[in-house]
């Protein structure tokens, strides 16, 4: 018998945070324990603490019956119980935080690493340091981005563009040529969040065609598959989009349109959909690039043989580092596999967590 349960534990950020159309001070991530055989497995998303309630009333009562090891069994019935609630949004983010922890559950039952059961391609991934937000002051930025390139050796970093939903694309050029003053000859990735037209995107890279940006991401509204296509084809960074992929669908109509698939391991239907979303990916001739989360991703990262790298997200990396014990550091511009420890390799921190417990 498999049980299911879920809490949401909010944390304010260390600063203010902002990107081209949303702005944040604090971040909640839904924890998910999948228990059986006197083993417990752990799986979590971001998300609203109405995450818990889906998982606790929907969820858990379709895989009690559930043997362990048969996770695709599982992920269907919770997949076909969500059917009328909704298969996207909090639905989704329900799923995969469930599917995560049952995966990590069946590998506590057998006594395995994670990384084991799913195999890997690689012993570590690759990472990109990602902040940089808008609401970040020069000082901030320089610091942040300093520390990732030439204290912890990252050669890739993303910064967030697209202030104001593309009204003040002078700061935008200012950051990023600061960026690139702070960073020397690593690679220089942007995140415009939507924010642009499709104009007015290839605009601004051509703007910044001397700071030699790498990675373009999400330039116009990923619901606009015509625009990123016109983006795409426009300038010489690769374009990139697909973090709010909920199912197969999603990614499927969105891979003729960018140079490299995003996948949110937290969003898109767990491990289970992960490894869906880049088999449409591979289809295509296309890498995949996991989206924040990094610790949730790791393991099937590392399974994943058209994977181009993971994002070293600032508020997600520090939140993983308060909350669960054995979360690595990237140092190298590179993520471990842990392939020593039972399951995922955490442990959560109950006790210090529980000063942010929201539902």
């Amino acid at each position: 018998m498999v049980a299911l349960t879920a809490a949401a534990y909010t944390i304010p950020t260390d600063a203010p945070e902002g990107d081209g159309t949303l702005a944040w001070t604090s971040t909640t991530l839904v924890l998910v324990r999948a228990s059986a055989e006197g083993a417990t497995g752990l799986g979590w998303t971001y998300g609203p603490p109405a995450v818990v309630q889906v998982v606790t009333q929907m969820l858990a009562p379709v895989v009690r019956d559930t043997d362990p090891d048969d996770v695709p069994a599982a992920w269907t019935a919770m997949n076909r119980r969500l059917r009328n609630a909704g298969t996207r949004g909090i639905g989704a983010l329900a799923l995969s935080a469930a599917d995560n922890a049952l995966w990590d559950l069946k590998a506590r039952c057998h006594h395995v690493p994670l990384a084991r059961l799913l195999g890997s391609v690689r012993p570590a991934v690759p990472v990109y340091g990602s902040g940089g937000f808008t609401t970040y002051d020069a000082e901030r930025q320089h610091a942040q981005l300093s520390r990732w390139v030439h204290e912890q050796g990252i050669p890739r970093v993303k910064i967030k563009i697209g202030e104001s939903c593309g009204a003040d694309v002078p700061r935008d050029l200012a950051r990023m040529t600061a960026a690139r003053t702070t960073i020397g000859d690593a690679e220089l990735f942007v995140d415009a969040n939507g924010a642009y037209q499709r104009k007015q995107a290839i605009r601004v890279l051509e703007a910044a065609g001397d700071l030699d940006v790498r990675w373009y991401e999400e330039p116009v509204s990923s619901d606009d598959l015509p625009a990123l296509g016109q983006v795409r084809d426009a300038v010489r960074a690769d374009v990139a989009a697909g973090e709010y992929g909920w199912d197969l669908g999603y990614f499927e109509r969105m891979a003729p349109y960018v140079d490299c698939l995003q996948a949110d391991v937290t969003r898109c239907g767990g491990i289970t959909g992960f490894q869906r979303a880049a088999a449409v990916a591979a289809a295509h001739g296309l890498e995949v690039s996991g989206h924040c989360a990094p610790h949730q991703h790791l393991a099937v990262a590392a399974a994943t043989p058209n994977l181009r790298h993971l994002e070293w997200f600032h508020d997600h990396v520090r939140i993983e580092g308060m909350l669960f014990d054995g979360a690595a550091g990237a140092e190298g511009g590179a993520l471990t596999v842990d392939r020593r420890s039972p399951g995922n390799g955490l442990a959560f921190r109950h006790a210090e967590a529980e000063q942010w417990r929201s539902a």
